[in-house]
């Protein structure tokens, strides 16, 4: 009996230890194994969805850049009406520095502040002799000379030193923005041509802020004239992406 009993007992161990039927060892291999085909889908989505976001993203860039690059490639390739450039265009075309200076009370200003506009400069010191004046006299008429266009374009007088203008100089300048700013801050930015002075010339920066274009030194007022054709081409030429105001 003793031996019957213990055939009993191994073989119901043997009974209880089965091996699990064959479909609950595919579902374990199912769980732990390679992973379900929706993930492997989402993963695919997820990977398109990154693809075409960037595309978005380059086409949007694209877009908003070509009215600049049209108007740009639209004045400098094709030069509209056939005519040269009065002014000498810039080739390395240098942006505003990054830099703190101040008005002429001694309030700080953000030169990077005048992105935003077309601005004509002249550079000179406080004192201001008869070149300079007449710098400023054609900055302010030509500026009045673009009738409903002037808005988009200011007149700036950047002063390069210490002193302080004549008082009645000074009133005549409610219209410009006048800066005081190093003279070794003005030269790394704006450069005469071989043989002038910083001074004599008028310079032309974009609303960007890169400096493209100089006048010939010491402008004449018969001349004017075609400093004045060469600005209204460039505001032509900006229309579509350049608005008055900052």
């Amino acid at each position: 009996m003793s031996g019957s009993k213990l055939s009993d007992v191994s073989f119901d161990d043997a009974a209880t230890q089965a091996p699990p039927p064959a479909d609950e060892a595919l579902l374990g291999l199912t769980v732990h194994g390679l992973p379900p085909a929706e993930q492997a889908e989402a993963a695919l989505e997820v990977a398109e969805r990154s693809r075409s976001g960037r595309l978005k993203m380059l086409l949007v860039l694209l877009v908003c850049a070509a009215p600049v690059i049209a108007s740009y490639f639209t004045y400098y390739v094709i030069r509209p009406e056939g005519r040269r450039n009065f002014g000498e265009l810039v080739s390395q075309q240098p942006t505003i520095p990054a830099a703190q200076v101040q008005t002429l009370d001694g309030q700080p200003f953000d030169l990077q502040s005048l992105k935003g506009q077309w601005l004509l400069l002249s550079a000179s010191g406080a004192a201001c002799d008869e070149v300079c004046q007449n710098n400023l006299y054609l900055q302010r008429q030509l500026r009045e000379s673009l009738g409903r266009e002037k808005d988009r374009l200011d007149w700036v007088w950047l002063v390069t030193d210490d002193g302080e203008p004549p008082p009645a100089l000074r009133a005549a300048m409610d219209q410009a923005t006048v800066l005081r700013v190093p003279q070794a801050l003005v030269a790394k930015w704006l450069q005469p041509a071989a043989g002038q002075q910083l001074g004599e010339h008028l310079y032309v920066v974009d609303p960007l802020g890169h400096w493209m274009m100089r006048f010939p030194a010491q402008l004449s007022r018969s001349d004017a004239a075609k400093a004045r054709k060469d600005l209204e081409r460039l505001l032509r030429a900006s229309s579509s992406w350049d608005q008055e105001g900052r």
